[in-house]
């Protein structure tokens, strides 16, 4: 099996952050692994997880990056590109930083790799709350929409998806479409790394097991800002089926259709009282007009 280096880009210390780590560290793999953890400013709290980390997983190779550089306007890209250079081996996995895996994860990709004509491979995921109520949220939008579009979408064969959760790759396969430099502008840097790999010739593998995206969002502020996110990485990449979400959204035409009903439910209403109390004032109105046909 080859040796490789994971790459691990960090900002703050999210929920989780420890234990995302720690499965990274907790592989079933038989050759040398290096993980590269970077972050940007020498105040990030990540920091503080790594040195923890490195003091529980001792037989681990842990590099530390720190370094401020910006090489464009994708600040995990510009994170990338400072941690390239210390990257040792020749097959490079990048994985976010909220990802949990199982121990045999890296087995599993590097399986598929091996592939005739495969350039990278990556991985489904699915959410994993880690605090409360809109992390829940989160989780089961993933879970309840997401996963299954995607999983459609491939299946129809309609789909050519590379996430940011796992993008397994050699060095060189890297190199020829430009490495990150190439990407430092991008929204979904992820996205168009997988299309310029395939542009190449190359094949992108699905790996059929997902892993976990740990979520945890802590207020509906952060929940906004993600949903935002996410659309406004639709929408870079697929204008279409950014416009044609308002179909694959069915709540908000719920919702509508809802306001509708009700506001057709009460205009209803008031049409009919209006014509009962109209009826019975003619009814009132004519009474006087009966002839009386009791006997004298």
């Amino acid at each position: 099996m080859p040796k490789i280096t994971i790459l691990k880009p960090l900002h703050g210390a999210e929920p989780g952050l420890f234990e995302n780590l720690a499965s990274f560290c907790n592989q079933n793999y038989p050759s040398a692994v290096q993980i590269v953890l970077g972050v940007q400013d020498p105040r990030d709290d990540a920091i503080a997880i790594v040195k923890r980390l490195r003091a529980e997983h001792e037989c681990c190779h842990l590099d530390l990056i720190v370094d401020a550089t910006m090489h464009g306007l994708n600040r995990k890209v510009s994170n990338l590109i400072d941690m390239w250079r210390h990257v040792e081996y020749e097959v490079v996995v990048v994985a976010d930083s909220d990802m949990r895996v199982d121990p045999d994860y890296l087995s599993r990709i590097i399986a598929a790799l091996e592939h005739p004509g495969v350039g990278a491979v990556t991985c489904l995921y699915h959410g994993l709350p880690a605090t409360g109520f809109w992390a829940r949220l989160v989780a089961l939008g993933i879970n309840a929409h997401f996963l299954p579009n995607v999983i459609m979408g491939l299946g129809l064969e309609l789909a050519q998806p590379c996430f940011g959760s796992t993008i397994a790759f050699k060095r060189e396969a890297l190199i020829q479409i430009g490495g990150f430099s190439g990407v430092a502008d991008c929204l979904a840097d992820d996205y168009v790394i997988g299309a310029a790999l395939r542009a190449r010739g190359y094949k992108i593998s699905v790996s059929p097991v997902t892993i976990g995206h740990v979520c945890g969002h802590m207020s509906a502020r952060e929940f906004w800002q993600q949903e935002v996110r996410w659309a406004r990485t639709i929408r870079s990449v697929d204008p279409t089926g950014y416009v044609g979400s308002i179909i694959t959204h069915a709540f908000p035409l719920a919702l509508i259709a809802a306001l509708i009903g009700i506001a057709a439910l009460i205009g209803g209403w008031f049409l009919v009282r209006d014509r009962v109390t109209a009826t019975a004032e003619e009814v009132v109105d004519h009474a006087g007009d009966v002839p009386d046909l009791a006997p004298e």
